[in-house]
C-alpha cells in the first residue's frame, strides 16, 4: 500500500511513501487491542484511593454498654461498622493497577490499531515538521487543507518536537506524539493520523521484527 506525501502547507509534495506491510497489513486481533487498552488506563490509575477502618477511626474503645440485660443486641465500641461514624468494612486500600503484557502482545497491539487505521485510509503522510517555533497558525493551516479540522487528530512526530506539541496546545481534538511513545489507546482514539515520513520507519524498526517471527 503506498500513501502520498503532503508539504507542511497541505499541499501534496507529488511523492509517495510504500507502508511496511509488517506494521501496517496484519491480521487485527481485536483481544489484544483490548488488553493493551486495559494497560494503558489502569497505568493511569493513582490508586491512592483509602478508607478509614475500624482500627483507624477517632474514639474512644470502651463497650458502649454491657453485654447481656439490656435486651438489646450486644454491641462493641463506637468504631464498629455498623454504627454511624464507625470504620468501614473491608474499604479499599492505595494498590497499583498494573496490568502486564508482553513486549510482543504490546506490539502486536499497535500494529493491529494500525492496520485497522491503514484500511479505513485514516492516515496521512507529511514532510517532517521542522517549526522552528510555535506556529499555531501553521499547523491549522496543515489541518484545514487535510480537510481535518474539528475531527480527533493524533500528530506523530519522528523524533522529540516541542515546537510542534507548542502548537497544537490551544487546537481541539488534536494530540501530539513521539513516534516511539504512540500507544494503542492514541491510535484508536484518533480519527486520523498525520504522520511524518520518517516517523513510518521508526514504527518499522521497532515492530517489524517482531511481527515477523
Amino acid at each position: 500500500m503506498e500513501l502520498d506525501i503532503y508539504q507542511h502547507n497541505g499541499a501534496p509534495a507529488g511523492r509517495t511513501v510504500a507502508l511496511d506491510t509488517a506494521v501496517f497489513d496484519v491480521v487485527p486481533n481485536d483481544h489484544v487491542l483490548w488488553l493493551d487498552v486495559r494497560r494503558t488506563q489502569a497505568a493511569a490509575r493513582q490508586g491512592t484511593h483509602k478508607t478509614k477502618e475500624r482500627g483507624e477511626v477517632r474514639g474512644s474503645g470502651r463497650k458502649l454498654y454491657r453485654q447481656k440485660g439490656t435486651g438489646m443486641a450486644r454491641v462493641g465500641n463506637a468504631a464498629s461498622p455498623l454504627r454511624r461514624g464507625g470504620g468501614r468494612i473491608f474499604g479499599p486500600r492505595p494498590h497499583q493497577y498494573r496490568v502486564r503484557l508482553s513486549k510482543k502482545v504490546r506490539r502486536n497491539a499497535r500494529c493491529s490499531a494500525l492496520s485497522y487505521k491503514a484500511r479505513e485510509d485514516a492516515i496521512r503522510v507529511v514532510d517532517p515538521l521542522n517549526y522552528e517555533s510555535p506556529d499555531t497558525r501553521a499547523l491549522v493551516s496543515l489541518l484545514g487543507n487535510l480537510e481535518l479540522e474539528g475531527q480527533p487528530v493524533l500528530i506523530v512526530t519522528a523524533s522529540n518536537r516541542p515546537e510542534v506539541f507548542r502548537s497544537s496546545r490551544n487546537i481541539d481534538r488534536v494530540v501530539v506524539r513521539e513516534a516511539r511513545n504512540v500507544s494503542t489507546e492514541d491510535i484508536l482514539r484518533a480519527r486520523i493520523l498525520v504522520c511524518e515520513e520518517d516517523a513510518l520507519a521508526v514504527w518499522s524498526n521497532l515492530w517489524a521484527s517482531t511481527q515477523s517471527n
